[in-house]
């Protein structure tokens, strides 16, 4: 059942923005978590893994970084090997990755999607994955065709700043039609609390979906704009559709 605020769009979105695990895809596999324990390793010479990080929501960025902390590597190293930490953490997941995640797709995804894409509003993802390793799940997902373009981890130090980084890049290319970035006109759909504190940063809509490990109390508490059980019961109508 999906708890629908009194707020309501007057107009119909300009630009939604999708975060990947829990949202769009759950249960992609052991592959991510491997890539980033692969990195550790092979960049920096430490054993570690995520195991006792609570992942959720966390950009891999800091994913990585606490990993290694916790095995005493001083942060001004972890800075400076971040970027090829990054590109050897994807170059694994490319190589290594799931042969297939169609069956992974979260309920009523391809037909909202859908929907958009014919409506010709811009899809963007907003991830804390690294970039390769998202646009490999999307497109191992079958989904990678809906979508424009991504913020990931690596851009920006927080998911606020991917979300602020993907609304400006929806704006250089007029996508937002020349009207302001507010809830009436920019949507971040996620399953985890940061999600809906990044919607909250950049003063847009946010809609939460119980599609990940967070409990429905825990998304409620940060006051989503819009909280349902899965995208099969996200309605156009929500935001101002015929």
């Amino acid at each position: 059942m999906a708890s629908r605020g009194a707020e309501r769009s007057t107009q119909f979105p300009s630009l939604f923005l999708f975060d990947i695990d829990g949202t769009l895809m759950r249960g992609a596999g052991p592959q991510h978590r491997e890539a980033l324990e692969y990195a550790a390793a092979r960049v920096l010479g430490v054993r570690t893994s995520t195991e006792g990080i609570p992942v959720h929501g966390m950009l891999d960025t800091d994913i990585v970084a606490a990993m290694l902390r916790r095995e005493g590597v001083p942060l001004v190293r972890i800075r400076g090997a971040m970027e090829e930490l990054m590109r050897s953490a994807e170059r694994r997941y490319v190589r290594n990755g799931p042969g297939s995640l169609t069956g992974k797709v979260c309920p009523g995804v391809r037909a909202l999607l859908a929907r958009l894409q014919r409506r010709g509003v811009p899809l963007l993802l907003v991830t804390g994955n690294f970039a390769r390793i998202g646009w490999r799940k999307v497109e191992l997902a079958g989904l990678r065709h809906y979508f424009a373009h991504g913020a990931f981890a690596g851009m920006s130090a927080t998911r606020a700043g991917l979300a602020r980084l993907a609304i400006r890049h929806a704006r250089e290319r007029g996508w937002l039609n020349g009207v302001p970035a507010n809830v009436s006109s920019v949507v971040l759909i996620g399953d985890a609390p940061s999600d809906i504190l990044a919607a909250h940063s950049n003063r847009i809509r946010s809609v939460a979906v119980c599609t990940g490990i967070s409990t429905r109390e825990e998304l409620e508490a940060h006051r989503p704009h819009l909280l349902i059980r899965n995208l099969g019961d996200l309605r156009l109508s929500d935001f101002g559709a015929d």
